[in-house]
């Protein structure tokens, strides 16, 4: 049963990357067919990131009303109608309308997830539920790529992706005993949790640190899931399809960093993982600014997913170990909370700047968030006992993969 359950669990969480990336590969086709200028996705995606903002502030209820199981599943199905409607969408209206069931499935879907791995399993447990993010994330370029290769438009990639996403609802509202059989007394001990407002998990020491964290982050990884195929389109010179493959690429990186994260936490503490994460990715957007050829191009963004992919899971799962279990669904709420405005935010100013000044701006608008988290990741070090990066310390309070 644990297994079957941590299974149903990845495969929610590859639902939750599925539309992530499918909006950013077609968003090249979809603003050429409705004759669209290039900074309007960033309405869109503004649109959905309110939207899950939103979600993740009342997620706290809304696991203490109904539970993590029938929370995931409810915003599972709702997710999958969004994106049937997407696929039939005649007008930008539509899309812009439909953006909103599907920011809030997502949003209580990320923050019931993230807070029932980070009290329940280990880090690596944590990192490898991230990594099936990633899987949904990298899938949808590849269907795209495929659809586009054989004739189709990109709302057969749309049809194809909520067909996925109805079978996974299916599969968790199936599966809804299984998680009270595994844990169920932990399970009863969601009624337990403390709902706490913005103001109040701000005036917690520590967690304006993580929100600039994790907006810093997210903010590089959104514009480059969102831009980095116009990026390559209108500034490197690729066809639609060519770019829409290449930035698969990204996608894998980012997959693959969570992956390694996931085998180094049964060794690495989660902020020696953070540590190597920063250090690859500066690397890395040094390469994209520098690189003099298409393939370093696309390299330097596999290698950018490669370092921040690690960010994300690892940020979250210290959420219990540094402020408490009780408060850790409410202060992963507003942690999922700041990343959707950082996600919201982020890659319309990316656009805008592309608009205005070229996407030659592109590279240079992911350093600055970069040396921003250099600065603040300096902040923390002065709030937690972090150690050193070759010190060997596994996580505290690593938990058993079978509980």
């Amino acid at each position: 049963m644990a297994t079957l359950l941590i299974t149903v669990i990845y495969a929610a969480f590859i639902g939750l990357g599925l539309p992530d990336s499918l909006f950013g590969a077609s968003w090249p086709s979809i603003y050429t067919e409705f004759h669209l200028p290039i900074s309007l996705g960033g309405l869109v995606t503004c649109i959905c990131c309110s939207a899950t903002l939103v979600s993740s502030l009342l997620s706290a209820r809304l696991i203490k009303w109904l539970g993590t199981n029938k929370l995931t599943a409810f915003c599972t199905m709702l997710t999958a109608v969004s994106l049937f409607g997407y696929s039939f969408s005649s007008h930008i209206v539509f899309i812009c309308l439909l953006a909103l069931p599907l920011g809030l499935g997502a949003g209580s879907i990320d923050t019931a997830l993230n807070n029932y791995v980070a009290l329940h399993y280990s880090a690596s447990q944590m990192s490898f539920l991230h990594c099936f993010y990633g899987v949904g994330v990298t899938i949808s370029p590849f269907i795209l790529t495929f659809v586009f290769r054989n004739g189709m438009s990109w709302r057969s990639g749309y049809r194809i992706m909520a067909l996925i996403q109805f079978v996974l609802a299916v599969v968790l509202f199936a599966t809804l005993p299984v998680w009270k059989k595994v844990h169920g007394e932990k399970i009863a001990e969601e009624e337990k949790f403390e709902n706490l407002s913005l103001k109040q998990a701000a005036s917690i020491k520590g967690v304006k640190v993580m929100w600039l964290l994790f907006i810093c982050s997210c903010t590089i990884e959104v514009s480059v899931g969102n831009w980095g195929s116009t990026f390559l389109v209108e500034h490197k010179g690729l066809s639609n399809e060519l770019a829409a493959a290449s930035v698969t690429f990204y996608f894998f990186g980012m997959t693959a960093g969570r992956f390694f994260s996931g085998i180094l936490a049964r060794k690495l503490h989660s902020w020696q993982i953070v540590k190597i994460g920063l250090m690859l990715l500066g690397m890395a957007l040094v390469l994209l600014l520098v690189s003099p050829n298409n393939t370093l191009t696309v390299v330097s963004l596999m290698l950018i997913g490669l370092g921040n992919g690690p960010m994300f899971p690892n940020f979250n799962y210290l959420t219990p170990e540094n402020f408490g279990e009780t408060r850790s669904p409410a202060i992963i709420g507003t942690q999922m909370a700041v990343s959707s405005f950082a996600i919201l935010t982020g890659p319309v100013i990316c656009g805008l700047l592309g608009q205005w000044l070229g996407m030659r701006s592109f590279p240079y608008y992911l350093i600055v968030f970069y040396v921003l988290m250099l600065i603040v990741f300096g902040r923390g070090t002065r709030i937690w006992k972090m150690p050193g990066l070759f010190s060997g310390n596994r996580g505290k309070g690593e938990k058993n993969d079978n509980t």
